[in-house]
């Protein structure tokens, strides 16, 4: 099939579409801005491809219901409801044998849930901090992790729940931030060991034996960026609270043979990021990863990091595509 005949669809879900609905800022934090459809518009369209906005989970039912099919779908929708939130269109789409970029419905059912995927990477004997689910606040008398320790929602991203109090010195201060957490955002949560060492978030490019790590790029927070964490206020405002410098050391070459380890166990494909923290060893851990990494040209850590390494937002996105169409034989 000539690439210029190829439709490729785009399915992702807007933040102002939400807010319309009267979902707070936090609660839509990981959706798209229009600029993130409209860079990502622009390059399939430069790639000679066909390019057609889908929208939403939604909207994908309702056109795949009235007969409408793609050669690929470029898919970045995080959905908003459930464990399986991220795997919702995924799962549509294989179910009427429609090639799509990214992860598939297992492998970002299981990412999402940060207890399951720890349990996972533990299991491949990839480091990790120790680490405990709390579903129940009766759960709590069941913590035997030393202090300090680290909690955060089990199944968010963009730094949602985690803020200045997340990182938890006493018993006391436990008992104040899981309740809390619980209560907001309605799932269980993950508590860590707090590792005191440097934060790096790696680029992964490609699938399987094929995958391959682009670089390391370290998190250092501004000294009047929120403490102890990349928050999701920190996130928010990144280009004023958070400096970003490729690291090129031995550590930071370790966090990226950790970081492959891990995509490649758990089976993820095409393009995202793993993001790591190093003990006080100096030794990385796997903390979490992102398998639907954002995609805003300026604002998203993975197209700042490939911008850093000299990769241009037009090279990142061609390179997904690709990838995502050798998997479907186009």
């Amino acid at each position: 099939m000539a690439a210029k005949r190829i439709k490729v669809g785009l399915t992702y879900d807007l933040r102002d579409d939400y807010l319309k609905e009267g979902y707070s800022p936090e609660e839509i934090a990981e959706f798209d801005f229009p600029g993130t459809i409209d860079a990502l518009e622009k390059v399939i369209l430069e790639l000679g491809f066909q390019p057609e906005r889908i929208g939403n989970v939604k909207a994908l039912i309702r056109r795949v219901a009235a007969g409408e099919r793609w050669d690929l779908v470029f898919n970045i929708a995080e959905g908003m409801y459930g464990f399986g939130r991220e795997a919702q269109v995924p799962a549509i789409l294989d179910a009427y044998n429609i090639p799509y970029t990214f992860s598939d419905p297992l492998a970002l059912t299981l990412t999402l849930h940060k207890g399951i995927t720890k349990h996972i990477i533990r299991d491949l004997k990839i480091p990790t901090p120790d680490f405990f689910v709390v579903e129940f606040l009766d759960d709590l008398d069941r913590v035997r992790l030393p202090y300090p320790l680290f909690a955060k929602p089990v199944a968010e991203g963009t730094g949602k729940g985690i803020n200045s109090s997340s990182k938890i010195n006493t018993q006391q201060e436990l008992r104040q931030v899981c309740p809390h957490l619980l209560k907001t955002y309605n799932q269980p949560v993950l508590l860590e060991t707090y590792l005191p060492g440097r934060e790096f978030t790696v680029g992964i490019l490609g699938s399987g034996k094929e995958a391959r790590a682009l670089g390391a790029m370290e998190i250092i927070l501004n000294p009047e960026a929120e403490k102890n964490a990349y928050s999701y206020e920190n996130k928010e405002r990144c280009e004023e609270l958070v400096q970003y410098a490729l690291a090129d050391d031995e550590e930071a070459r370790r966090a990226m043979d950790v970081a492959l380890m891990a995509w490649r166990g758990l089976n993820l494909r095409d393009a995202g990021r793993v993001d790591l923290r190093s003990d006080a060893a100096g030794v990385p851990n796997f903390m979490e990863v992102n398998p639907l990494s954002g995609l805003h040209p300026h604002h998203s850590d993975l197209p700042i990091l490939c911008t850093k390494l000299g990769i241009s937002y037009h090279e990142l996105i061609s390179s997904i595509m690709q990838s995502a169409l050798r998997r479907a034989g186009s």
